[in-house]
């Protein structure tokens, strides 16, 4: 069921850069104020570097990204890396993490589909490869109970997505066009009326009455249920298997030439940290709600984290597969020209990684490199 298989649209067409948002800043002082730093970053002062002084890691504040935080937060990245330091950056939107990938400002991301696309699409599959999974799942549509009680009662209503063009925006005009509907891409007016509105944004406007639901990912839909919203449909019931990729890790081309070793050490970190993950789940939600706090100074109560936890599966295969049929969302909802995909993936480092811990390679799907 091609609708049935919906997510990597996270900015597709609200490609324009956005400003960047909370980039870590690179010190270039005395050989001590590089010692002090490093050891705070959990570096001992004898570890051996590998081929860079230091790796530039992108991620957002969100629990889709729990492999990055809690990478980061535990030291496990750090832990493969020795003596190159990893610095990070976080950010709130995709288009922001490309162009600060595309600046150098970063070397490595977590982030979503449909940028991986547009970047790649937008560079002439110059600029970024998609080197591994990290999260499927986690997306829901969550409605006012006492205004919509089954899925054919979302005709007529004001539902939120994200943004114009982004993931979960995409995954819900398809959604639509399946059900027969009709609604216009950009305005969103139709026989459903999409509103685009952040997700910080979303909470307020579901309790003020401005919109009568939400297609959000997680913890947003689990705010909502927290204020009397009900879960209608769990996108996950709509892919095969239960799988779509919401996260995936990305790479400047430049600097996976440059620097394979490190790569491959990130790699490492984020499948032991998807181990470190799945061998103690309650430690691990406590620890990615310890690493939100840090970066937002709030952290989220039980009754948001909990259920938006256990809807997120980390993963280390990036559901190659998905992107493809994701695209071709995009595609059909006017959002996207029919991109080329070649050689978005290179999996050869992820693979040496799963192999030297006797487990079995992922695919691309047929979107690797030649």
């Amino acid at each position: 069921m091609p609708a049935t298989r919906t997510a990597l649209r996270a900015g597709l067409a609200t490609a324009a850069a956005l400003p960047l948002l909370v980039l870590a800043a690179c010190s270039y002082g005395s050989d001590k104020d590089k010692t002090d730093s490093a050891q705070k970053a959990g570096v001992a002062a004898d570890a051996k570097k590998l081929s860079a002084d230091s790796v530039k890691i992108g991620y957002f504040p969100n629990l889709t990204h729990a492999t990055a935080l809690i990478g980061v937060q535990e030291g496990l990245f750090q832990k493969e890396l020795g003596g190159t330091e990893v610095k990070t950056s976080t950010f709130n939107a995709g288009p922001s993490e490309i162009e600060a990938l595309n600046a150098g400002a970063i070397d490595i991301g977590w982030i979503g589909p449909s940028p991986s696309i547009n970047g790649y699409t937008k560079s002439k599959g110059q600029s970024l490869r998609i080197i591994g999974g990290s999260a499927s799942g986690g997306v829901k549509l969550v409605v006012n109970p006492d205004k919509i009680t089954s899925l054919d009662d979302v005709k007529g209503h004001k539902i939120a997505t994200p943004q114009l063009g982004n993931t979960q925006d995409v995954a819900f005009l398809n959604w639509i066009a399946e059900k027969g509907w009709k609604v216009d891409a950009q305005s969103g007016k139709g026989d459903v009326s999409v509103v685009r509105t952040d997700n910080k944004i979303t909470p307020d406007a579901y309790k003020s009455g401005s919109i009568d639901g939400a297609w959000v990912p997680e913890p947003t839909a689990s705010k909502l249920v927290s204020q009397g919203a009900k879960v209608l449909l769990d996108e996950a019931d709509l892919w095969a298997d239960k799988e779509f990729v919401i996260t995936n890790i990305i790479v400047s081309q430049k600097f996976l030439k440059a620097h394979p070793d490190v790569v491959e050490a990130v790699l490492r970190g984020s499948v032991k940290t998807n181990d470190w993950i799945k061998a103690d789940p309650d430690r691990a939600k406590a620890s990615a709600n310890a690493a939100l706090k840090a970066l937002s100074g709030k952290a989220l109560p039980a009754n948001v984290l909990d259920p938006a936890w256990k809807s997120i599966k980390t993963t280390d295969d990036p559901l190659a597969a998905t992107l493809g049929i994701e695209a071709d969302h995009a595609v059909k909802a006017g959002l996207l020209k029919k991109p080329d995909l070649d050689g978005i993936y290179d999996l050869a480092p992820l693979n040496k990684v799963l192999k030297g811990l006797g487990r079995p390679a992922v695919a691309d799907a047929g979107f690797g490199v030649k």
